[in-house]
């Protein structure tokens, strides 16, 4: 059997953290039957904190360099995208575990402490996927999914009649679209951001990149925000807002600390004082501010403020959990705009008041980039009504993301203004490339993307036109600074291109929304061509309406260097899961994305070197894929019946009997007797796995588990473990 290269799974966060200690020896023990080995690499935020420090080996850099090989092939499930709360959260778990980490210094007051902070910085936000998206992303419902979906349509709840609900957005004026600059450089040399003269930063910027600058007027914003809550109020809707400060970790828990300071500007001004003493910083919401408070002699009094304001005429917020009480301004990443908002769409245009109620409102989302992409959204349903899942048709999306593209690779880039004046970006040989005139606090960022990922994102829509056949649209606003530079760069890679037969075309957000929704209505699918933000917008919008969930999408990254990075669904890593696993030992999450990403993962590696043996074990894989589907194998969401480990085991029962049934002989003759111990042991090993439910769970650590302690408990059936282990 030749060599072939081998897989690796990343080892992350919560929920597919520990479905991949019951999944993976599956795994393992049916591939390396083909001459693949899985391998894993841990890039959970625990596992970046201890590299970061010193005190672990840094596999993230490691996986960088893989994405950079021909043969680089990677499994990346959902990871943390950590908020500063959960990374001093992280580092405390650490350190009880015995490990000597610093403490996470919010306010610097030395060198030590901002080298510190420096290296714990890089573990916040979007870490992981600027490091590993070296290839644009291609996200599409596989057609068993689909199928399944519209068979078993999930509950989508009606819009009310004459429905109040919409998105609020600042449309152009003072944000980070109406202030857009862009160019693009006619040589490769270095480019300094600078205001009032003084650097902020210099970047080494590529022939034919184009480079953007703007800036979110604070100013603005906070009249923006102060005007959305007294409409909310007249309109008589719960107020809401949306935004990501997970992926956009330097701008939106900034825009976000704003509009909690504005909602609630005569507590934050009567306590200005005690506020500044404690450190108290509003990015980081309620629940930190209340940390602060703990103990102080006003506590009581600054919590009854607080309170009065959420009881007085103001409009109700949105609540994050109602049975507790904690509200959208609880933590900057509790509200995530791309999870979000389909659930609002989903829920008939509503969110949850505070006696937890469903109820119409508006969502706030600032910036209009992409708030007019959810606005259209909301504005369809209210026109047309709700979705009907067992007719819908499909999102499919082309996203360029590739080397850091565009608003997600802006961290490095993106200044909370010190002082007013003018920000300049000016290239090596003088040239001044762009301005801007600022004002104290404005938020000001540059966006990149660079001509080799462009053409590949490029190619690989005209690709997916000419398998799929239907229209191709490119969400491009000639309106829009940055966008009116990708349609000339379109227009020109498009015509190298056969495009023979292909409807393509440019539509700017909205009326590319409209048109996509039409076809959706009518049942018809749209290959959407997108940008690195809207690409997370759209496919998780979409595919929650069509799928419930955008964890069954396939998201495949084809790296530009020849090999293959398969993220499992663009689904969060789901902590109400891991709760839940911790109080009674049953595991909901689903891994049919990691299922779907491991047969596409086999299935590059089989095509790419022709090996047969590989392209039985993938057939077998897909097989198995559709009877977990058709035979209705997902996790329940309720204790004592079968959860996320028995999934497990049917999918590898129906894979061994794929595989016993095949054409490989060599495949069949080992999987046959694997395929009957599982099917003969099938009720003692179902009765083994729900006997370990209904009870605490101790995995040692909620960042860092205990890895044997972790294996015992999602392992729990003594028979498949043997089976599994002795193949």
């Amino acid at each position: 059997m030749s060599k072939l290269p081998k897989i690796i799974w990343s080892k992350i966060d919560e929920a597919p953290a520990l479905a991949t200690y019951s999944l993976l020896p599956i795994v393992n023990a049916f591939t390396q039957a083909a001459g693949v080995t899985v391998e894993t690499s841990d890039i959970s935020l625990a596992g970046r904190v201890l590299a970061a420090m010193g005190k672990a080996e840094d596999h993230l850099s490691e996986l960088g360099k893989v994405v950079l090989q021909p043969d680089g092939n990677i499994i990346k499930l959902p990871n943390i995208s950590a908020s500063v709360g959960q990374l001093k959260e992280c580092i405390a778990e650490l350190n009880a575990q015995g490990y000597d980490l610093p403490e996470f210094p919010e306010n610097p007051a030395n060198a030590d402490e901002e080298a510190i902070r420096a290296k714990y910085n890089t573990c916040l936000g979007s870490a992981v996927n600027p490091v590993l998206r070296e290839g644009n992303s291609d996200r599409r419902a596989a057609a068993a999914v689909k199928k399944y979906a519209q068979n078993h349509p999930h509950r989508l709840k009606a819009f009310p009649e004459n429905a109040k609900s919409y998105v609020a957005h600042m449309a152009g004026d003072g944000d980070f679209y109406g202030n857009e600059k862009s160019v693009t450089m006619d040589k490769a040399q270095k480019v300094t951001i600078a205001l009032n003269g003084n650097a902020l930063a210099t970047i080494d910027a590529l022939d034919k990149e184009v480079l953007d600058g703007t800036y979110m007027s604070v100013a603005k914003l906070k009249t923006f925000i102060a005007q959305t809550i007294e409409d909310a109020k007249k309109n008589d809707v719960l107020w809401s807002i949306h935004l990501k400060a997970t992926m956009m970790k330097i701008s939106d828990p900034i825009m976000f600390g704003h509009a909690f300071t504005v909602f609630f500007q005569d507590v934050f001004d009567k306590y200005a004082d005690v506020f500044a003493e404690l450190n108290v910083n509003p990015n980081q919401g309620m629940s930190d501010l209340e940390k602060k408070i703990a103990g102080h002699a006003k506590e009581a009094e600054i919590k009854a403020a607080f309170q009065a304001v959420v009881e007085s005429d103001n409009p109700e917020i949105a609540m994050v959990d109602s049975d507790k009480g904690t509200t959208n301004f609880n933590a900057s990443n509790d509200v995530i705009i791309d999870a979000s908002m389909p659930v609002v769409v989903r829920e008939g245009g509503k969110q949850w008041n505070r006696n937890g109620d469903a109820v119409e409102c508006v969502a706030v989302v600032p910036d209009s980039t992409y708030a007019m992409f959810h606005a259209e959204m909301v504005a369809d349903c209210v026109k047309n009504g709700q979705y009907d899942v067992t007719t819908m048709g499909s999102m499919a999306n082309v996203g360029l993301m590739a080397q850091k593209a565009e608003e997600y690779g802006s961290h490095p880039t993106t200044f909370e203004l010190e002082e007013a004046g003018k920000v300049t970006v000016t290239a090596e040989d003088g040239t001044e490339l762009m301005s801007f005139d600022c004002e104290k606090g404005d938020i000001w960022r540059m966006s990149r993307a660079k001509d080799i990922p462009i053409k590949d994102w490029i190619r690989l829509a005209v690709e997916r036109g000419q398998i799929e056949k239907v229209p191709v649209i490119f969400w491009l606003d000639e309106n829009r600074a940055h966008d009116a530079e990708m349609i000339k760069k379109a227009k020109t890679y498009l015509a190298d291109l056969d495009t023979t037969g292909l409807d393509i075309q440019f539509m700017d957000v909205t009326a590319a929304t409209r048109f996509t929704n039409a076809r959706v209505r009518e049942g018809k699918n749209t290959i959407a061509v997108t940008g690195n933000v809207l690409r997370d917008h759209l496919t998780d919008m979409y595919p929650i309406l069509e799928l419930g969930t955008s964890a069954k999408m396939l998201s495949i990254v084809p790296l530009l260097a020849g090999g293959g990075l398969y993220e499992t669904g663009a689904g969060g890593s789901a902590p109400k899961h891991v709760d839940q696993f911790l109080a009674e030992g049953h595991l909901r999450w689903d891994s049919l994305g990691e299922f779907l990403a491991l047969a596409e993962s086999l299935r590059f590696i089989g095509r790419k070197h022709n090996d047969a043996k590989l392209a039985a074990l993938t057939a077998a894989l897909d097989k198995a894929n559709e009877g977990y589907l058709d035979n209705n194998k997902a996790p329940s969401r309720k204790c004592c019946e079968p959860d996320n480990k028995a999934s497990h085991f049917f999918v590898a029962q129906y894979w061994a009997d794929a595989l016993a049934n095949g054409d490989d002989a060599e495949l069949a003759a080992k999987f046959a007797p694997v395929a009957a111990a599982l099917k003969e042991n099938e009720e003692k090993i179902i009765s083994e796995l729900l006997a370990a439910e209904g009870k605490p769970q101790d995995i040692g650590g909620y960042f860092h588990p205990d890895d044997a302690k972790a294996e015992a408990a999602m392992r729990p059936s003594a028979t498949l473990n043997s089976i599994i282990d002795a193949i």
